[in-house]
């Protein structure tokens, strides 16, 4: 039983050292368990049944996909578990991922749940659920896949104050969690709202014209090929003039490589790398789920930086003929990925990176309103919708919420409680 006395911030009234105890001083670990699925009267009762797939994406396990039934669970080595009191741990596939039982029931073997003793704060413990990740993924093993006992979770560490102090912490933990969640939820109708809006303020393929327009503009929009209003950028960082190496997110745009992957990836040597000034834009030919052909996004948050020479640097030749900010919504849209995709052989990829040549990319045909002043103002649209929302950073969560009043998005009285914390 080891103290700890490295606490920096601590609420007023505490100053006992903690301790460093096992997760099976303050825990039961339970493991689970599945009916035989060849016996129908084991399955679709009352009883939430729980696999590691269902876990991570929410604070609370309100409910399961699959149920079991009082015999199921009886002839099983499912054990029922108690609301309130259980954080659901998953032990294999995924190890790690946690979720507080919202009413009682079982899992499958995918699990070593953690059943808190008397006098232990539920909800202050699943505030160390990434700490706890971090010690099972070093002590899992498995060749076929990755999982850890209910020994080797029983011997997990947790830094332990008193009662007192843990109901204190746990109280703040699920105040700040539960504001989260409540933005988030907003966040996503917000962007589900915004992503309308790109499909139907730009025209499909074939149309001269969107099906939503603004205001005082009715004529067809033209077809131009962006190597008439654009020009590749190869300037070489030849001078080492600039060592911030970017990267781009499909999500966040161009950024600070050592921000968003929490290390440097870029070579120390960057002199060979194409430096990139803000205004200007990149395409990034590697793909994924949010950018099936790779994504274009322009430079914003920094004067300069250096990028790969696997992207493609570009920059706008004309800002009276084509408006850079409409151009970055554009290319948020899909409307020139079958382009893309044409052009990129499926036998031409490379670790999922497309085989697009900057001649052809160049070549690429975007559909322009017009008037200036109708791209300005589609521009202006989305850029409005972009300010009411700002990232905040809660410990290992960075989550992008509304820019509105706490009091206007969450019970008065638990915003009042939070801002006192805060």
């Amino acid at each position: 039983m080891n103290q700890n006395k490295s606490v920096k911030i601590r609420f007023k009234g505490f100053t006992e050292a903690w301790e460093q105890r096992e997760l099976k001083d303050v825990a039961e670990i339970v493991g689970g368990g599945t009916p035989s699925t060849s016996v129908p009267a084991y399955w679709n009762g009352s009883i939430d049944w729980y696999s590691p797939t269902e876990i991570g994406q929410e604070n609370f396990a309100k409910g399961s996909k699959r149920k079991i039934s009082n015999e199921g669970l009886n002839n099983s080595s499912a054990k029922l578990l108690p609301a309130h009191k259980t954080i659901l741990f998953t032990s294999r596939a995924t190890i790690g991922e946690a979720a507080i039982l919202e009413r009682e029931g079982a899992t499958n073997q995918g699990f070593q749940s953690i059943v808190t003793k008397e006098g232990v704060d539920v909800y202050f413990l699943y505030s160390y659920k990434h700490h706890l990740k971090k010690q099972a993924l070093i002590k899992a093993s498995g060749s076929t896949f990755l999982e850890i006992s209910k020994n080797e979770v029983e011997g997990l560490h947790v830094p332990v104050p008193s009662g007192e102090e843990q109901a204190k912490i746990g109280s703040f933990f699920k105040l700040v969690d539960k504001a989260i969640t409540l933005h988030q939820r907003k966040l996503n109708r917000f962007q589900k709202i915004r992503t309308t809006f790109l499909q139907k303020m730009f025209p499909k393929n074939g149309e001269t014209k969107p099906a939503i327009r603004l205001t005082g503009f009715n004529a067809d929009w033209e077809q131009e090929k962006l190597q008439n209003f654009a020009v590749r950028i190869t300037r070489k960082n030849i001078k080492k003039q600039n060592n911030r190496p970017l990267t781009i997110s499909a999500q966040h745009g161009l950024v600070d490589q050592t921000v968003y992957f929490n290390n440097r990836v870029a070579a120390q040597d960057v002199s060979n790398y194409y430096l990139i000034k803000k205004g200007e834009f990149a395409y990034n030919r590697s793909t994924s789920k949010d950018a099936p052909v790779g994504a274009v996004r322009r430079l914003v948050d920094y004067e300069e930086g250096v990028l790969s020479t696997l992207y493609l640097v570009f920059s706008i030749t004309d800002p009276q003929h084509v408006d850079p900010n409409y151009l970055s919504y554009f290319f948020e849209t899909t409307g020139w990925h079958s382009w893309i995709l044409e052009r990129a052989a499926e036998g031409a990829r490379n670790h999922g990176l497309l085989n697009v040549s900057s001649q052809d990319f160049l070549s690429l045909p975007v559909m322009l309103p017009s008037s200036l002043e109708e791209q300005q103002k589609i521009g202006e649209f989305f850029q409005k919708i972009d300010d009411c929302m700002i990232e905040i950073g809660f410990g290992t969560r960075n989550v992008k919420v509304e820019v509105l009043d706490v009091q206007e998005t969450t019970r008065k009285e638990d915003a009042k409680e939070l801002f006192r914390y805060l």
